[in-house]
This record gives C-alpha cells, sequence and structure tokens, in this order.
C-alpha cells in the first residue's frame, strides 16, 4: 500500500475509490470514544479522521492515539447513517490524512454528495 500523496483531492480520490472497493472506511475507536481532532478550517469545529484502508489507519495509532486502533465502518453504514449523524452533530470528516494528521477537512454532506457521483 503507497503512502497518501501530498495532493489533497488526490487522496480523496483515493478514499472514495477504494471505499467503494473494498465497501467500508476506518475510523480510531478508543476508550473514550472515535478518534477527534480540531479543525484546521473552522475554530468551533472537531474532525473524524477516516481512512480507506487498514494499513493507512494503523499508523495513527500512537501517542495520543495509543490506545486507539482502526475499527471497519461498513460503507452503506457510513452514507446512511454516520454522515448524516456527522452532520448534524456539526463535525467534518478528515479524508485519508497524512502521518502529520494533514489533509481534506469536508463537510459530511460534501463527502456523501462525492460517493453518490462517484455510483451514479
Amino acid at each position: 500500500m503507497s503512502s497518501m500523496s501530498e495532493d489533497a483531492v488526490e487522496n480523496l480520490d483515493r478514499f472514495i475509490v477504494e471505499a467503494l472497493e473494498k465497501g467500508g472506511v476506518y475510523g480510531l475507536e478508543g476508550p473514550e470514544g472515535w478518534a477527534l481532532c480540531p479543525s484546521e478550517k473552522y475554530e468551533q469545529s472537531d474532525v473524524m479522521p477516516l481512512w480507506s484502508s487498514l494499513e493507512l489507519a494503523q499508523p495513527h495509532c500512537r501517542e495520543e492515539w495509543s490506545d486507539y486502533r482502526p475499527v471497519a465502518i461498513e460503507l452503506e453504514e457510513l452514507l446512511d447513517d454516520w454522515l448524516p449523524g456527522m452532520h448534524d452533530d456539526e463535525l467534518l470528516v478528515g479524508v485519508n490524512w497524512d502521518e502529520e494528521l494533514e489533509g481534506e477537512e469536508l463537510e459530511p454532506i460534501d463527502l456523501l454528495e462525492e460517493f453518490e457521483q462517484e455510483l451514479s
């Protein structure tokens, strides 16, 4: 599995293609719940990072997330429940972030639209 591109749009495209191919994505879950980070874009928002493969998620289980583990989220559940729920909770989605936890931050509804475009 290759590492992330320096191009956030390329990483987003990879996220969508791989999520559709594999039927799901990965988030990090720990004793306190799902891993969240403060947004770089919006002062009052948090971001939930998600990755398109276990291999991309696993390296982030270190330092403050050393007691977290990658957990699979089925694609149907992501599209039907998670993204609408994250929108309601005013969370952003981080897709395929690199090892420095940098990458695209999206509104959950925008990510849902990206998936719908790819599926149509």
